[in-house]
């Protein structure tokens, strides 16, 4: 059985001392998985064993700036990011990209015909149907037309789908998920059209008009901070959003929030933690980032920034991973462990049943005692790393990566996964910001 070393706020963190074995799936949710069937979600990836600490040769090379977004469409990875140069490996000609560009996700080579021009940075990706991929940011232009914050494309040749216009006003777009008719929308953004929908929206898939059924609203920001919806992951009937926000609908949802869209209107779920209402270091007036289910939607996992102890990071989850049960209940919901980095950020998270990958510009994990040190019992994970689903204790693996800023995008897949960062080296091998683990049979 898991021992747990010193709590704060209600939340505890995982001691050395493991269980001998993973318990079962029903004790390690708490009873929480027993009494509600769930079905894999739409677009989950389960892994049966951790990817290869060795990246695959054939992935393109991004030659400036840093990928902040992954999106497979059919076999098309299509990247999106701040950058303008990109190039296939092996080879020395290099092609101009627009902080946009695709490539296949089985060879490696860059798509020659997509090549549309955004004037901004893309920070979110989703995969549309017919062979298109939204695409949201900080961009006003798409291939030289007037397109705030928010498009779909055509893989087949970069241009804008006839049809969609959505009309997001007052701010940029930093996470979108698609799920059957609806395209989920978060970012900063004040309005859709002339309706006010601050930082949060569900879209006509097809056509980008405002869905009136959905009226969640994230509210009251940290101090200092503007209310900002961050990242989101979508289960079978779950939509976690987290970000510059304390509440949502007026209920009180401290950086973090599920959301019941098995419902009809959509509400917000009894579900609250308080874990991210402690203050980490003054310049992370917020601080939780990415966000991800596990494959059959029962835990989610999230990654925070927050800063060292020393310099005021004293939250139980500054610079954290942190695994919650997706169906529980109440309005102290604990984590079920928490890995700690020791006071460097993590952006990226990934949760493909054999691991929980997760990636910033970290040292160590294992390190709930560490203030910019590595404390007693801390592992070195340069870069990149593995959490053991239910222990939360560091996995072997440890491909290592230069750190940069960090990992900003994840893309598990049923044959790897897709990492994009700022820097060059991965898995000790040259790979400018965009490479792949494979999964080994």
């Amino acid at each position: 059985m898991t021992t747990f070393g010193a709590c704060a706020l209600g939340v505890c963190t995982a001691a050395a001392t493991l269980p001998a074995a993973p318990p079962t799936a029903a004790a390690a949710l708490g009873g929480a998985g027993q009494h509600r069937a769930q079905a894999m979600p739409r677009g989950a990836v389960r892994h049966a064993r951790v990817v290869s600490a060795d990246p695959v040769d054939y992935t393109p090379h991004v030659l400036d700036g840093i990928v902040n977004a992954f999106a497979l469409v059919g076999r098309k990875v299509v990247v999106g990011g701040s950058f303008t140069r990109v190039r296939n490996a092996g080879e020395s000609r290099e092609m101009r990209r627009t902080n946009l560009f695709a490539f296949d996700l089985y060879t490696g080579r860059i798509d020659e015909s997509f090549a549309p021009v955004l004037d901004g940075t893309v920070y979110a990706l989703a995969p549309g149907s017919g062979g298109t991929v939204y695409v949201g940011g900080a961009f006003d232009t798409v291939n030289y037309w007037p397109t705030r914050a928010l498009t779909r494309l055509s893989l087949a040749d970069g241009r804008a789908v006839h049809g969609f216009t959505p009309w997001i006003r007052g701010g940029e777009v930093n996470a979108l998920v698609a799920h059957g008719d609806h395209l989920y929308v978060g970012g900063t953004f004040r309005k859709v059209g002339d309706t006010v929908r601050p930082a949060l929206a569900r879209l006509d898939a097809r056509t980008g008009a405002l869905d009136p059924a959905f009226t969640i609203t994230p509210g009251d920001p940290p101090p200092r901070a503007r209310l900002r919806v961050y990242a989101m992951a979508l289960s079978r009937d779950r939509l976690a959003v987290d970000g510059a926000f304390t509440t949502l609908d007026g209920r009180s949802r401290p950086q973090l929030g599920l959301i019941d869209i098995g419902r009809n209107p959509p509400r917000v779920a009894p579900w609250r933690t308080r874990a991210y209402a402690a203050k980490c270091w003054s310049a992370f007036p917020w601080y939780v980032r990415g966000l991800d289910f596990s494959p059959d939607g029962k835990y989610f996992v999230v990654v925070t920034t927050g800063g060292p102890k020393h310099r005021g990071g004293t939250g139980p989850t500054c610079d954290s991973a942190a695994r919650f049960e997706t169906y529980s209940k109440g309005t102290n919901i604990r984590p079920t462990w928490i890995n700690h980095t020791g006071g460097d950020s993590l952006y990226s998270v990934a949760v493909t049943g054999a691991a929980v990958y997760v990636g910033g510009h970290q040292r160590w994990l294992n390190n709930p005692h560490g203030s910019d040190t590595r404390g007693p019992g801390a592992v070195s994970r340069k870069g990149i790393g593995a959490i053991h689903p239910v222990t939360g204790r560091a996995l072997p693996w440890n491909p290592t990566r230069t750190r940069g800023i960090g990992v900003k995008a994840f893309l598990a897949h049923k044959t790897g996964l897709l990492v994009g960062s700022d820097t060059t080296e991965l898995g000790r091998e040259y790979h400018a910001r965009v490479g792949m683990f494979p999964v080994r049979h």
